[in-house]
């Protein structure tokens, strides 16, 4: 299977689907491995470092229109070397402190490689967006080979995870264009949020000293 190379990419012929399902089985592979920290950190001290996880791969369509929006020509070199967000989970977590531990424990995970780090957590978007993003490689056997393959995981509070729902909703599943001043109002509930979150992460770290 070829997996990179100038060959131009069409959506709806074998090569394509075979690599997604390459994606697949690599996000598959991350989600089991957060999943069994989840359990693992609840047994041993009673409480979750995570509260739930979700994940997708991006749509053919979402893959083209990001491609075409960064100016990579359309093959499979640049698909699998620039776009690192095809195979994405996203793990909840109840407080900040909780995904600084997370990101201590992945880092040590033998079959997650972390080769990317941003932290919108410390400084988060002009949008007021936060967060923790990894890109992470897992390597997946194909045809005698291992191969390194990209994943993207998110990390957020709740209410990060919040905010960041429905400022999507509200910026892109309407038809409307979001106004400056509903903009400015976004950004604001977002520190207003941040304030919230880190209160609540003060009294919970009390409750475990």
């Amino acid at each position: 299977m070829q997996l990179e190379g100038l060959i131009p990419i069409h959506i709806k012929d074998k090569t394509f689907e075979a690599l997604m399902s390459v994606y697949q089985i690599a996000l598959n592979q991350v989600v089991e491995e957060l999943e069994q920290i989840k359990s693992g950190m609840n047994k041993i001290y009673g409480y979750e470092i995570i509260n739930h996880i979700t994940s997708r791969i991006k749509t053919p369509d979402s893959i083209m229109k990001k491609m075409k929006k960064k100016n990579y020509k359309l093959n499979y070199q640049n698909l699998v070397y620039n776009i690192n967000d095809i195979a994405g989970v996203r793990a909840i977590c109840p407080t900040k402190s909780n995904i600084a531990s997370l990101v201590s424990i992945i880092s040590q995970l033998p079959n997650i490689k972390i080769i990317k780090e941003k932290d919108y957590i410390t400084k988060p978007k002009e949008s007021g967006y936060s967060g923790y993003h990894l890109i992470v490689e897992v390597p997946i056997k194909i045809e005698e080979r291992t191969l390194p393959v990209k994943v993207e995981i998110q990390l957020r509070t709740m209410a990060m995870d919040f905010w960041a729902t429905n400022e999507h909703k509200v910026k892109y599943k309407t038809n409307k264009k979001l106004s400056g001043l509903d903009s400015k109002k976004m950004v604001l509930y977002a520190k207003i949020l941040n304030f919230i979150d880190k209160k609540i992460t003060h009294i919970y770290q009390k409750q475990f000293e």
